[in-house]
């Protein structure tokens, strides 16, 4: 199960790397090229993202201080959630055999 939603982990994917290409978007998040194209122009044109081109690739802008768009986020800006995203991936890691121990099973 996924907690985040695909346009989240494209958000973090780009703020991450501004200037990887939608195939190892899609490849690092799981969808095809394709949802990732789609997700990506409905960023841009929800104004969370902006594109420019540089050469002869995108290079692209995440606008923190865009509102998340939900009914609990508390005013939270964008920005704030891809922060503590990647602040998140600073805490320790545990392999997937102890996950499942610490989980109980399966």
């Amino acid at each position: 199960m996924a907690f985040l939603t695909n346009h989240t982990q494209v958000l973090l994917c780009i703020s991450r790397e501004p200037g990887i290409r939608l195939r190892e978007i899609g490849k690092s998040i799981g969808i095809t090229e394709r949802a990732a194209h789609r997700i990506l122009a409905e960023l841009v044109e929800d104004g969370y993202v902006s594109r420019e081109r540089v050469g002869r690739r995108n290079h692209y802008t995440v606008h923190p201080d865009r509102p998340v768009d939900g009914q609990i986020d508390g005013g939270r800006k964008v920005g704030e959630l891809l922060e503590f995203l990647q602040d998140s991936n600073t805490l320790p890691r545990f392999p997937r055999s102890a996950q499942k121990t610490r989980s109980g099973g399966s």
